[in-house]
C-alpha cells in the first residue's frame, strides 16, 4: 500500500527520531528544516540533530537512573538517536556523551540514505495547510517567531518560556596538565574520562565573587520575569543562591584525588571530552550568561586554565514551549487542531533524551493514525509513559496547572510508587526500572496487533 507522506517541522533530535520511526513503517516523510535559510542564535551548523547546549545524554545506567532507563527504552524501540550516539561516543564515565559533529552527520546520513525520506530547507511561518493532514511540530526551544505566534493565535494561550544557558568549550592543548589530571568521580566508567581542575578555598571564593560581580547579558523588559530551568541554571545564578552552592553541585570535590599534591581540593571543575578527536573539552555545569570578555577573564583565573583558548564561549537563549497539559492529548495531538502533533522541547519536556523520546512516540502515534488505527500511550510505569502523562496533564504536582506547569526532565519521581512489600532504598530504582522494561515489552507486544 502507498501511503500519503507525514510532514515533520523541525530537524532536531525530536524531528529526526520521529522521521526514522515513520519511515521504518514504510510511510514517507517530508521533513522541513529552516536552517540555513533562517539561522538561530545558537546553532553552529545546518546539520540535522545538532546538539547545542552540551554533548551529553547524561547517565547511561538504566538500573539506577531514570534517564538511563529512557535510553534503554528508546533502544528497545529501535531509536536512531540512540544508535547514532553509540556510534559516536566519547569518554564520559557512566554518562553517554558524543562527538557532536559525528553524531549529527550519522543521523543525517542515515535518514538521507532512505528512499522514503525527503528534506526541504525552508521556514514554516504559519499553521500548515489543511492537506497536510498528519503533521508533527518538533521545532524545539528556538521555534521561529512567526510560527510561534501562529501557534499562540490558534491556542489563545499566553506564551510560556524560560531561559537555557550553554557552557564554554576549551581547546585541550591550552590546558596546563602540570596542574590538571584525568579521573572520573569515584573512578566510574574507564576511570579517567574527565579532566579535573582543582581550586583552593581562596581561588573558589574569588571565583564566586567574580561570578556575582561581572556583567551579564541585558534583558529586554518582557524577558525580565522569565524563569530559568533548574537543569540548565547559569553558574552566576547558582552562585547568587549561596556561596557553597557550586561546591555541592557541579564543583563538588568528592570522589577525586589530585595526584599533584597531598592536599585536598576545596572545589573541582571538571571538563568533559566534546569530540572524538579529543581536542575539545566543555566545562561541566558551567552554563553562563556572562559577557564574552568577562568569561575569558574569570575562567582563566581557574587553576590549569591560565592560558586557555576557547572554541566557544557560553551563552543564553530563550526556550519556548506550549502549555501542553491544556493543549495535548495522550497521543500528543494538539486539541485545537488534532491533525497536528507536538514533540520535543516545545511540548514541555526538557533535555536531549526526553525530546528525542517524545519524537519517537509522536512518530509511532502518527504511523498508527496514517494506517487508520490508534495505539495507547505506553503505561505510566515506563519512562515513556510517565513523561507523556506529565506533559498531558496527569495527576502529578505541576501537571495540568497552567500557572505552575514547567518543562520536566525524566525522573523516577514522576513514575508510580512501587506496590507490595517495602524494600531498601538502594533497591527501589532497580525495581522501578525492571517494572518499566517489563511493561514496555508487553506494550510493544500489544501494539503489534494494531
Amino acid at each position: 500500500m502507498t501511503y500519503k507522506a507525514i510532514h515533520i517541522i523541525g530537524g532536531g533530535l525530536a524531528g529526526t527520531e520521529a522521521a526514522w520511526q515513520i519511515i521504518q513503517q514504510d510511510i514517507p516523510v517530508i521533513l522541513h528544516e529552516m536552517r540555513p535559510v533562517r539561522k538561530t542564535d545558537v546553532h553552529q551548523t545546518d546539520g540535522l540533530a545538532e546538539m547545542v547546549c552540551s554533548n551529553s545524554f547524561r547517565s547511561d545506567d538504566y538500573e539506577n537512573n531514570a534517564v538511563g532507563l529512557l535510553h534503554e527504552e528508546m533502544r528497545r524501540c529501535n531509536s536512531l538517536i540512540m544508535a547514532s550516539a553509540m556510534k559516536n561516543t566519547v569518554p564520559a564515565g557512566s554518562a553517554l556523551a558524543v562527538d557532536r559533529e559525528g553524531f549529527s552527520k550519522s543521523v543525517q546520513d542515515t535518514l538521507e540514505a532512505h528512499p522514503l525520506f525527503t528534506m526541504v530547507r525552508e521556514e514554516i511561518t504559519s499553521i500548515p495547510p489543511a492537506d497536510w493532514d498528519n503533521v508533527i511540530i518538533a521545532t524545539g526551544p528556538l521555534t521561529s517567531d512567526a510560527l510561534a505566534h501562529a501557534i499562540l493565535d490558534l491556542t489563545g494561550e499566553d506564551e510560556l518560556a524560560f531561559f537555557d544557558a550553554i557552557a564554554p568549550i576549551i581547546y585541550k592543548d591550552s590546558i596546563d596538565f602540570s596542574k590538571a589530571w584525568y579521573q572520573s568521580r569515584y573512578d566510574k566508567g574507564d576511570t579517567a574520562d574527565y579532566i579535573n581542575l582543582p581550586l583552593s578555598r581562596e581561588q573558589y571564593e574569588t571565583l564566586i565573587d567574580d561570578l556575582i560581580d561581572t556583567e551579564k547579558y541585558d534583558y529586554k523588559d518582557w524577558e525580565k520575569n522569565t524563569p530559568y530551568f533548574d537543569g540548565c541554571m547559569p553558574i552566576e545564578v547558582m552562585a547568587e543562591r549561596g556561596r557553597e552552592t557550586l561546591r555541592f553541585g557541579p564543583m563538588k570535590p568528592v570522589g577525586l584525588t589530585n595526584p599533584h599534591t597531598s592536599e585536598d581540593s576545596y572545589a573541582v571543575l571538571q571538563l568533559r571530552q566534546d569530540n572524538k578527536l579529543d581536542t575539545l573539552y566543555n566545562m561541566v555545569g558551567f552554563q553562563t550568561k556572562m559577557k564574552y570578555g568577562d568569561q575569558v577573564e574569570v575562567f582563566q583565573k581557574i587553576t590549569g586554565l591560565e592560558n586557555a583558548r576557547f572554541a566557544r564561549l557560553g551563552g543564553l537563549h530563550r526556550n519556548t514551549f506550549i502549555n501542553s497539559p491544556n493543549l495535548l492529548d495522550t497521543n500528543l495531538r494538539f486539541k485545537p487542531m488534532p491533525r497536528l502533533r507536538f514533540a520535543g522541547q516545545i511540548s514541555g519536556v526538557e533535555g536531549y533524551v526526553e525530546s528525542a523520546a517524545m519524537g519517537l512516540m509522536a512518530g509511532r502515534f502518527a504511523v498508527a493514525e496514517r494506517k487508520g488505527q490508534e495505539i495507547p500511550a505506553p503505561p505510566m510505569t515506563t519512562a515513556f509513559g510517565a513523561l507523556i502523562h506529565y506533559i498531558t496533564g496527569g495527576q502529578i504536582p505541576g501537571a495540568g496547572d497552567r500557572n505552575n506547569f514547567q518543562p520536566m526532565n525524566v525522573n523516577f519521581g514522576i513514575m508510580p510508587v512501587l506496590e507490595g512489600k517495602k524494600m531498601k532504598r538502594k533497591d527501589r530504582k532497580p525495581a522501578k526500572s525492571l517494572r518499566a522494561l517489563t511493561a514496555l515489552t508487553q506494550w510493544l507486544e500489544d501494539i503489534k496487533s494494531c
